[in-house]
């Protein structure tokens, strides 16, 4: 997968927010608070992989998402999509780039429109892409809910009438109505039972098999992302710590972060799949982040230059890369 061309090149993109200030910090004249959340990031993704991306909540992953479909447009750094410099896009242009690259939220019910049908919602975006005419969108809208397992009935709908797995197959069924060629799939289960979770993966994987699709798989259980995933990327504070092939990365971190989600991921508990505790302390605040390494205050391992030097992302093997002063191959 990773020797192919890549269909998306991400070059040191970065994203900051101002923080909102409240009526008495801004009546006592404090400054203005920046989040820096995201650093850097690089990366590619052949056509038809699927990457994963992982890390506790507050690393940035879901920034990363918004940002490479424009929702908000970086501050810094170069996204291209097929070899068209994506951060450059007129509005016209921007509107094709956006039928060829389509999200899918975490939450599909606010994602959704409750005032219309299923099959109006469908509808509309076979409509406003000019994608189908006619007696055509009926039928191309029945090809949709088929592909994801809903019944015919399902277009008469609303979308309260149906159940949270059931919503997010909807939310599906929206993307792929405009025929993109990569989808990013933003914590696409993690508000769903495991059952149900399980289902949905497997039904993402047979489209990407039958439709040759393009997947950023964004989650916080790593046992989802292994089962998914060609690659998995590890960020931490808004970058990525290490980038690998999935079995290589599974059983060989390079990474203390790395590792350590790892072994705080187990194989049979459900109740134990989030992140959250992986790692001894708290993440600290974008808002101050660590000097040096900004793993350090955390590490097990760290040595005096990881508190005054940053580690860059450098290659120890063939396609694994990772960004610590003492990894080894």
């Amino acid at each position: 997968m990773t020797e192919a061309e890549p269909l998306i090149t991400v070059e040191t993109l970065s994203m900051s927010f101002r923080r909102h200030r409240s009526f008495l910090a801004r009546l006592t004249g404090q400054p203005i608070q920046i989040v820096r959340a995201l650093n850097d990031v690089s990366f590619t993704v052949a056509r038809g992989e699927t990457l994963g991306i992982v890390g506790e909540s507050g690393c940035g992953k879901s920034t990363l998402a918004r940002c490479l479909v424009r929702l908000p447009t970086p501050v810094a750094g170069r996204i291209s999509y097929d070899g068209i410099e994506v951060l450059m896009l007129d509005a016209t242009r921007q509107r094709d780039y956006s039928r060829r690259v389509q999200m899918v939220f975490q939450d599909p019910y606010s994602s959704l429109n409750p005032r219309m049908t299923v099959g109006q919602m469908l509808g509309e975006a076979i409509r406003f892409h000019g994608l189908r005419r006619g007696p055509e969108v009926e039928k191309r809208v029945g090809e949709l809910l088929d592909l994801v397992r809903l019944p015919p009935d399902a277009k008469a709908r609303y979308p309260h009438e149906f159940s949270g797995g059931q919503r997010q197959r909807i939310g599906i069924a929206r993307a792929l109505a405009v025929e993109p060629e990569c989808l990013i799939a933003d914590e696409l289960v993690s508000a769903l039972d495991v059952s149900v979770q399980a289902q949905i993966v497997n039904l993402l994987l047979e489209l990407q098999e039958r439709l040759g699709l393009t997947v950023l798989f964004i989650a916080h259980d790593l046992r989802l992302v292994r089962h998914i995933s060609h690659r998995v990327a590890v960020m931490y504070l808004g970058a990525i710590v290490e980038l690998a092939e999935t079995e290589r990365l599974f059983t060989a971190p390079s990474h203390p972060y790395t590792a350590a989600l790892l072994k705080a991921a187990p194989e049979l508990d459900p109740a134990r799949r989030s992140v959250v505790d992986a790692v001894r302390g708290e993440l600290p605040s974008p808002l101050a982040i660590p000097s040096g390494c900004p793993f350090h205050p955390r590490c097990p391992i760290a040595i005096d230059r990881c508190w005054i030097e940053r580690p860059e992302l450098r290659e120890l093997a063939a396609g694994h890369i990772a960004a610590c002063h003492l990894a080894t191959a």
